[in-house]
C-alpha cells in the first residue's frame, strides 16, 4: 500500500500552522506530566518491554519502510514495517501495517453497507487522496463492529510473527466532513491497542500530532511518522513518545532536516512515495 497520508501528514495546516500544533502539543505533554522524571523512568525501560510478553521497537534503529512490497532488508535495518499480507523478516524487528479507520479501494465492497460512513445524503464519505471510504466509527456499537473486522486482521498479525502493528489514518475524522470527532477516533484505536496487547503485539500511532497527547489514554506505544521534519513535528513527537519514534522523509530535503535535528536520538529513512521495491522505476531509499 503507498504510504498512508504522506501528503496530508499536517492536514491542510500551512508549515506555521503545524509549528503551532507541535508547540500546543508538547505543552499539553508536560502539563500531563509526560515530561517529569519520574514518568520518564517509566517509559525508557532498558529492557524494551512495556509489559510482559510486549517488545517495543528499538530506539535509534536502522529502519526500512516497505509498504510496497517485502524485500531483503538493508545492512544495518533492525526495524522494518510491512503490509499485513507480507511476511515478517526473520531476525528483525518487524510491524505490521493494516488500514484500520478506512476501507482500501478494492475492498470497500467487503464492508457492511452500514459501516462506510455516509453523508447527510446517504452519499459514502470518501478520502479523495487515495480513493478509500472511511470507516464509519461514530457510535460504540460501530466503533466494536469495525473493531472486531480490524482485530482479526492484528491475528493475523500476531500469528505470523510480528512484533507490532501499525493502524493507519488515525487521522481520517479530520477529512470526515466533520461526522467523526477525535474522541470517536481515540475511543476506537483504543479498542484495537487493548487487543494488540492482549495478543503481545506493540502499537503505533501514525501520525495525528494533535492526538499525542492522548497516546497513554490510548494504549500506544511508539510512534511511526511521515515528514514530521518538513513540518516541524520531530520534536514534539520525540517528547510524546520517548523518543520510540520512527520517521519517514520523503524528500532529500526533509531527510537532511530530519538527520540534522535528530539523527542521533530517531530511526529515520528517506523512501520513495510509492514505497517501491528495489529495481523499481522510482525506488529510493537513503538514510544519509
Amino acid at each position: 500500500m503507498p504510504a498512508k497520508g504522506a501528503l496530508r501528514v499536517a492536514g491542510p495546516a500551512t508549515a506555521v500552522g503545524a509549528r503551532l500544533v507541535a508547540t500546543v502539543v508538547t505543552a499539553a505533554l508536560l502539563l500531563a506530566g509526560c515530561g517529569s522524571s519520574a514518568e520518564s523512568e517509566k517509559t525508557r525501560p532498558d529492557s524494551g518491554r512495556a509489559s510482559s510478553g510486549i517488545r517495543l521497537p528499538p530506539r535509534h534503529a536502522g529502519f526500512d519502510y516497505q509498504l510496497g512490497g517485502a524485500y531483503q532488508p538493508p545492512a544495518g535495518v533492525r526495524v522494518v514495517s510491512r503490509d499485513r499480507t507480507d511476511p515478517p523478516a526473520p531476525g528483525l524487528y518487524n510491524i505490521c501495517y493494516v488500514n484500520a479507520f478506512q476501507a482500501q479501494p478494492d475492498e470497500a465492497d467487503a464492508w457492511p453497507a452500514g459501516l462506510l460512513l455516509r453523508d447527510a445524503h446517504g452519499k459514502v464519505v470518501v478520502d479523495e487522496d487515495w480513493d478509500e471510504p472511511l470507516l464509519d466509527i461514530g457510535t460504540e456499537a460501530k466503533r466494536a463492529r469495525v473493531a472486531e473486522r480490524v482485530n482479526r486482521w492484528i491475528d493475523g498479525c500476531a500469528d505470523q510473527g510480528f512484533d507490532a502493528v501499525e493502524p493507519d489514518n488515525y487521522d481520517s475524522y479530520t477529512r470526515s466532513q466533520k461526522l467523526l470527532t477525535a474522541e470517536d477516533a481515540t475511543a476506537f484505536i483504543t479498542l484495537l491497542s487493548r487487543h494488540a496487547h492482549a495478543r503481545n503485539l506493540a502499537i503505533a500511532q501514525k501520525n495525528t500530532l494533535e492526538l499525542a497527547d492522548q497516546r497513554r489514554r490510548a494504549g500506544l506505544d511508539f510512534a511511526v511518522v511521515e515528514e514530521c521534519a518538513e513540518w516541524d513535528e520531530c520534536g514534539a513527537y520525540a517528547d510524546a513518545f520517548d523518543d520510540r519514534v520512527l520517521i519517514v522523509e520523503y524528500t532529500d530535503k526533509g531527510l537532511r532536516k530530519a538527520l540534522a535535528g535528530f539523527g542521533d536520538r530517531l530511526s529515520i529513512v528517506r523512501r520513495d512515495l510509492a514505497v517501491s521495491t528495489p529495481g523499481s522505476d522510482g525506488y529510493v531509499r537513503k538514510v544519509r
